[in-house]
């Protein structure tokens, strides 16, 4: 019996985590190869063309391999942690808000079309699980020694212009901070639920 190689087991066991990833590189390679293409059916809108995938879309585009690869590595850490322990469709729920909410937070604040990638998703995760995990604690949930703290000093590292001026590309920073509120309050929610849950059942 030949023996199933480690990247197919991994993707059987965290679908979503690798489907979000696959998407992602190739919503990458189409911004490389044909931006207008991408631009024109991916990024931000839909709202009044009735095109409403639009609205999530963008989480997939990504502008060059460092965006992509910070993004995928973020999603493995943080959304394996929640489809493995919460389950796929869980995982799907909170992607889905949370991409909803960040890329329709960066659009009302600077009213252009033109961002994208899974930043907001990954920072929506690591306020899901930093919550959460305060709300109901777990030991399967809980972050590696000072992730959050990067995280949060990445975050507002990137509201100066420093990043802006080593990257040379703007930063989407109202997706990151929407996406981090959003994950903190499905956090909240989700492990009051559970906290209860435990409560009645004890």
């Amino acid at each position: 019996m030949s023996q199933e190689p480690n990247w197919y087991r991994v993707a059987k066991q965290y679908p979503v985590v690798t489907s979000l990833i696959v998407l992602s590189a190739l919503g990458g390679i189409l911004v490389s190869f044909d931006y207008s293409l991408a631009a024109q059916y991916l990024r931000f809108g839909g709202i009044t063309g009735g095109q409403y995938w639009r609205l999530i879309t963008p989480v997939f585009l990504h502008f060059g391999i460092l965006h992509f690869v910070f993004n995928s590595l973020w999603l493995s850490m943080l959304g394996s942690r929640v489809e493995q322990f919460m389950g796929s469709t869980h995982l799907i729920v909170v992607v889905l808000v949370s991409g909803l909410a960040s890329n329709i937070t960066q659009y009302s604040w600077s009213g252009d079309v033109n961002f994208g990638g899974m930043s907001g998703v990954v920072y929506a995760l690591l306020g899901y699980i930093w919550i959460k995990n305060i709300a109901a604690p777990e030991p399967w949930l809980t972050l590696p020694k000072g992730v959050v703290a990067f995280m949060i000093g990445w975050l507002f590292l990137c509201m100066t212009p420093v990043v802006t001026f080593l990257l040379g590309v703007g930063i989407a920073n109202a997706a990151h901070l929407g996406g981090l509120l959003v994950g903190m309050l499905l956090g909240l929610v989700f492990g009051l639920v559970e906290r209860l849950k435990g409560e009645h059942g004890s």
